[in-house]
């Protein structure tokens, strides 16, 4: 039995990876005080004391806008913590699966993202981010870097969720329709993450993950009030109309080829993730 651990176990998807098949690994979670990944001695003795055989990084600074005013706390968690988690899977022969974003492009370019296009991220934390998947491809050779986009799921705080809360106390809602991407049920991004996990010789990389298809977040948002049967005047509006603090790219959506191909999987498309979800609220 592979003794697995989890980095950023209070966050959304180190939840649905205690809720899915885990295929007999034996995974422990640890939140922030159980494991600061910000102090080396520390996360050194949880190492020590844990000697994992896989890492799963779910930790991340997600506070996009915020990340703005905050760039060296960003990087703090995005970008030298991942260095230290891969320096730690060295000396401890453990494979490294990390979780990464979308946000490392900057949605100039209109056809689904590979692997191999370059990134361009135009916001600190989409910066942040590629900081730590550099890291780790330069410390560590036994790693899985997932970029994923748009998450969602019954655990935590995400879109899904706010668009319901915000359906119950409105009549009307102006949601962007030019941002275009994924929305990804991160239960089906855990159950990924265990099968790369519960591997003997994985295929160690860089690869994109989300669920199938495309929307804009006003498609997103007119599926979850579909499926909730909420009455709501949704309205388009362009995101010059809607400022943040953080640019964000236009388009996003990424290719999944090479991650069916490796691991040969299925991906679900993003509107029928989002009634198994809903069903399960």
């Amino acid at each position: 039995m592979k003794n697995v651990i989890v980095l950023g176990g209070n966050g959304q998807l180190a939840h649905c990876l205690k809720s899915v098949d885990t295929k007999g690994l034996e995974i422990t979670c640890f939140n922030s005080q159980e494991a600061n990944i910000l102090e080396e001695s520390h996360l050194r003795k949880v190492f020590q004391e844990s000697n994992p055989e896989v890492v799963i990084n779910c930790a991340a600074y997600t506070a996009v806008d915020i990340a703005e005013d905050e760039p060296l706390k960003a990087a703090a968690v995005n970008a030298q913590a991942p260095e230290l988690i891969a320096q730690l899977c060295l000396e401890h022969d453990a494979f490294l699966i990390h979780i990464s974003t979308d946000f490392v492009f900057d949605g100039e370019k209109p056809v689904p993202l590979t692997e191999d296009d370059i990134p361009n991220p135009i916001n600190t934390y989409g910066k942040t981010k590629l900081l730590g998947e550099e890291a780790i491809t330069r410390t560590l050779d036994k790693h899985v870097i997932i970029r994923t986009s748009w998450l969602y799921s019954e655990f935590g705080s995400n879109f899904l969720k706010t668009m319901i809360r915000l359906g119950l106390e409105r009549e009307e809602l102006s949601v962007v329709f030019d941002q275009v991407g994924t929305p990804t049920y991160a239960i089906d991004l855990a159950k990924v993450i265990i099968e790369i996990a519960s591997l003997e010789n994985p295929s160690y990389g860089l690869y994109h993950y989300s669920n199938e298809g495309t929307a804009s977040w006003y498609d997103f948002a007119h599926a979850i009030f579909k499926h909730e049967n909420l009455e709501i005047q949704l309205k388009p509006v362009r995101t010059s109309k809607y400022p943040t603090k953080a640019a964000r790219p236009a388009y996003s959506v990424m290719d999944k080829s090479k991650i069916k191909e490796a691991f040969n999987i299925a991906i679900p498309h993003w509107y029928d993730s989002l009634e198994r979800c809903m069903k399960k609220l």
